[in-house]
């Protein structure tokens, strides 16, 4: 993929409403990602070899610095429950609503623990297994990524 292609990515995503947009064109793959945390648009061109090229926009200021990601125990006790998607997590229904749950409420299967906003859809999670809630690895409010640590449950 070309670079005025990338640009004209680019500033298609910094027009408009567009969140996220992902772009395919043969063994390459481009995803672009607005985020309101930090003030330029990124993007990350993935070789097939397993290269990585980073590029920013042509007139974006210097990256900020990144905040240090939290520690998360490397083995905790109990089953995870992991985000099953890229979104935004929510803890409860609405601003100002109870938590659906909370360290050490007793949980079924099937009963919902969070909310994940992706693509201004809301998307119940729900829990797998019956337990009690140990932990909540994910702040209200936090970005998350597929396949992230969201609850434990013992």
């Amino acid at each position: 993929m070309d670079l005025r292609k990338l640009k004209t990515l680019i500033d298609l995503v910094a027009e408009s409403d567009i969140a996220e947009l992902e772009v395919t064109e043969g063994e390459s793959k481009v995803r672009i990602v607005k985020s309101s945390a930090i003030p330029q648009n990124q993007m990350v061109m993935m070789q097939p070899q397993g290269m990585q090229q980073h590029y920013a926009g042509a007139h974006a200021p210097a990256p900020a610095p990144v905040a240090a990601p939290v520690a998360v125990p490397a083995e905790p006790t109990g089953h995870i429950v992991k985000s099953p998607m890229v979104g935004t997590f929510y803890r409860s229904s609405a601003p100002g609503s109870p938590a659906y749950v909370e360290v050490g409420s007793s949980i079924k299967e099937g009963e919902t623990l969070c909310i994940i906003e992706a693509m201004k859809l809301l998307n119940e999670i729900d829990s797998d297994v019956s337990g009690v809630v140990t932990k909540i690895l994910v702040e209200n409010g936090q970005p998350v990524e597929f396949g992230q640590p969201l609850f434990v449950i013992g």
